[in-house]
């Protein structure tokens, strides 16, 4: 019995010291090292030419979209804009230019409106050679470090390739301007001034999104939370294009904030979106047609504010539209904003309504309730962003509140090229 236990423990020990000879072996060590580069080398090729697949595919993908960027070139017209470029900067060159002044701020804005047309698109251009040439290095070279750079210029390509698309649609007389937006509280009480206020806050996250500037020009608080009503001037250019298209009621659904049974909570909010009128537009309003109200502004108090009458309210008599002003210095300013303001509403209607003359305008404004929302914003008991116009719609709803409408906007635009809406 014990000889078989030291027989046993013999022939482990023996085992072990094989075992611990061979793998110390240095020939034994080589061969395993041998195995287990081929893999890594054959592993490293698979990823390789993966990564030259991924490339060819973009390389066909951006390839295909060729054609819409010629169509873009040609639908604005770069060729035609620089002929008429050079003829202004040429008048602009001439002696007694500026005696003019208004005639010749109004060239000098026409001018550049112009050249950013023209840059936009040849910037553009230059995104696509400039994604083409990385996708050849990378081929060439056979380097697959570069990927998440041309996947990353690619998509922004992309996406500025569909922007740019969109701005061709906007053809209509005022889309180039600046845009005026006027939120509204509908029926929900205290929820629906909440409502109107996270409107205020998407579409001031929408402006910064696209560099657009914002300037408040009204703002009405709520009696517990939000706004009554607000007005804003969103400064770019197509702001007022992009924005039309969001002008009517908007409807949210969600558990209340407000209500400690925590029911859910059906709201309204309207938004009216006008083009900002330029000075040199007449539009014809009679002196007796129009109410002037004064009163003290709210908000921060400053060496005027608060202290004197310098906020304006102007009712149109005919139409029965309100606009006010109480953001500005002086009630002189308010109430040339304010004029602003009305002329931009009575124009925007004029065009919506195909309208000859501003008498013939009735002012019609639909219920900010039920069955008059262009939007649906629902948080509970799901979350879905819908458009009851073109059937958009996004789960993503808190990157809609975000200021990420533009899906909405461009299915909207498409909508109406198409003659759909």
């Amino acid at each position: 019995m014990q000889a078989g236990c030291l027989f046993s423990s013999a022939r482990m020990n023996f085992m072990e010291h094989f075992w611990l000879s061979l793998f110390t072996d240095s020939r034994f060590c080589f061969i395993i090292g041998i195995k287990t580069n081929s893999k890594r080398r054959t592993r490293r090729k698979e990823t390789a030419w993966f990564y030259m697949l991924a490339f060819e595919e973009l390389k066909q993908k951006l390839h295909a979209l060729l054609p819409q960027l010629k169509d873009i070139r040609e639908a604005t017209g770069v060729e035609t804009l620089k002929k008429r470029v050079a003829e202004l900067e040429d008048q602009a060159a001439q002696p007694g230019f500026w005696d003019d002044v208004e005639n010749s701020q109004k060239i000098v804005k026409e001018t550049n409106q112009m050249k950013n047309k023209i840059e936009s698109c040849e910037k553009l251009e230059r995104e696509y050679e400039d994604v083409m040439t990385m996708i050849e290095i990378a081929l060439e070279e056979q380097d697959e470090s570069l990927w998440d750079d041309v996947k990353s210029a690619a998509d922004e390509f992309m996406s500025n390739l569909e922007a740019e698309k969109l701005a061709t649609l906007l053809s209509g007389e005022y889309d180039s301007k600046n845009a005026l937006l006027t939120f509204h509280a509908g029926a929900g009480g205290t929820e629906a001034m909440d409502w109107a206020q996270m409107l205020y806050r998407m579409y001031h996250m929408w402006a910064d999104r696209h560099h657009f500037k914002v300037k408040l020009l009204d703002y009405l608080d709520g009696e517990e939370a939000g706004l009554k009503s607000a007005s804003i001037l969103i400064e770019g250019f197509n702001a007022y294009g992009f924005l039309k298209s969001e002008a009517g009621v908007h409807r949210l659904v969600r558990v209340s904030p407000f209500d400690a049974s925590g029911r859910r909570h059906t709201s309204f909010a309207s938004l009216e979106v006008m083009p900002e009128v330029d000075d040199d537009m007449e539009v014809e309003i009679r002196d007796e047609d129009l109410k002037v109200d004064t009163y003290r502004s709210s908000g921060a108090g400053g060496q005027h504010v608060n202290k004197t009458e310098s906020a304006i309210r102007i009712t149109h008599i005919p139409t029965g539209i309100i606009v006010a002003c109480q953001n500005e210095r002086s009630q002189i300013q308010n109430r040339a904003m304010a004029m602003k303001m009305l002329k931009s509403k009575l124009l925007e209607i004029k065009e919506r309504e195909h309208l000859e003359k501003i008498e013939d305008i009735k002012g019609e404004q639909k219920e900010i309730g039920w069955g008059s929302q262009i939007r649906s914003y629902v948080f509970m008991p799901y979350t879905l962003v819908k458009d009851h116009r073109t059937n958009y719609e996004t789960g993503n709803i808190g990157a809609v509140m975000d200021g990420d409408l533009d899906g909405f906007i461009n299915a909207y635009l498409k909508a109406k090229s198409l003659g759909e809406l």
